[in-house]
């Protein structure tokens, strides 16, 4: 087992008793969300994929460890914790050797979630490709990892900020399929609709396991993103969220604001101008996320690999 890597009480238990095991992000508890609604959200995730019939290992860096499952501190402490740093690929090596907290990204969980052996992960919304990326290059590293890792990304979308037309676009290129689940629309994290459609449709969990199976078992290696738009109960209208991003990347640029504080900035300032209800949607997909992140790798279990 790789020396870096820390396992919770409860995951070692998952694995040894070989359940389905569940890996979830954490910098949406320390960049993404305030407290402590973080936090809180944090908790009702790692229970919705407990009443699933999985096991929740949350990921972050403590102390020189890789952490696969945090215990309710390790979460109290990335929920506020003023200088958790938000560890991507680049990232992993200087925050494990200098033992500094870190959050870690969509592209960061990955990593972990494989050296880890954990298929799938469940996360609110993937970076991409940012608007004016083809003067800023501005692509996220998500997008790279999943054309190597090979573990399965269950998310609402991309957020309505990115060029979702070219994440898209960088995707295919790089040979990483989009499933949809429920509609053949790829979702755009705060509503469910972008425009775009996804690559396929798998409504069940055994529909997407089998797919996810068979790619891995072909050799052909790297993440499968599952799109799973946010319950049209709590989705957001899609010309107001538009328009309301408009407004905020404006800002972010007036302010020169660039890099790795963007998207915490483009997101605290939807959520002021949407009054705090483009939270409670982000609340609300991240939780729908892990119903279906908790079936999906149950799924995969059930059907384990055979190469």
């Amino acid at each position: 087992m790789h020396s870096f890597l820390s396992f919770s009480p409860e995951v070692a238990a998952a694995r040894a008793a070989g359940k389905a095991i569940v890996a979830l992000e954490s910098t949406i508890i320390s960049h993404g969300m305030p407290y402590p609604q973080n936090v809180q959200m944090a908790r009702e995730v790692e229970q919705i994929i407990r009443d699933g019939g999985a096991v929740p290992a949350t990921v972050a860096i403590i102390d020189g460890k890789i952490c696969i499952g945090l215990s309710p501190e390790q979460l109290e402490l990335l929920a506020t914790a003023p200088d958790a740093m938000k560890v991507s690929r680049r990232d992993l090596p200087y925050v494990l050797s200098q033992a500094k907290l870190g959050a870690t990204t969509v592209a960061a969980t990955m990593i972990c979630a494989e050296l880890a052996g954990i298929e799938v992960f469940v996360t609110g919304g993937l970076g991409g490709v940012h608007r004016g990326a083809e003067t800023s290059f501005d692509i996220s590293a998500d997008l790279q990892e999943l054309a190597r890792t090979s573990v399965a990304v269950v998310c609402a979308g991309v957020k309505s900020i990115l060029d979702i037309g070219l994440t898209l676009e960088y995707l295919e290129t790089h040979g990483v399929p989009v499933v949809s689940a429920g509609q053949p629309g790829f979702p755009a994290f705060f509503t469910r609709e972008s425009g775009y459609n996804a690559d396929f449709q798998l409504d069940t969990a055994a529909e997407q396991a089998a797919f996810i199976r068979t790619k891995w078992e072909l050799g052909l290696n790297g993440g499968v993103v599952v799109s799973n738009p946010v319950p049209a109960a709590d989705a957001m209208p899609k010309a107001e969220i538009d328009a309301i991003t408009e407004q905020a990347l404006n800002e972010a640029a007036q302010r020169g604001i660039t890099g790795k504080q963007v998207t915490p900035f483009l997101l605290g300032r939807i959520k002021d101008l949407t009054a705090g209800r483009s939270l409670a949607t982000n609340i609300a997909l991240v939780k729908h996320n892990a119903r279906v992140g908790a079936a999906l790798a149950c799924a995969l279990h059930a059907h384990p690999a055979t190469r």
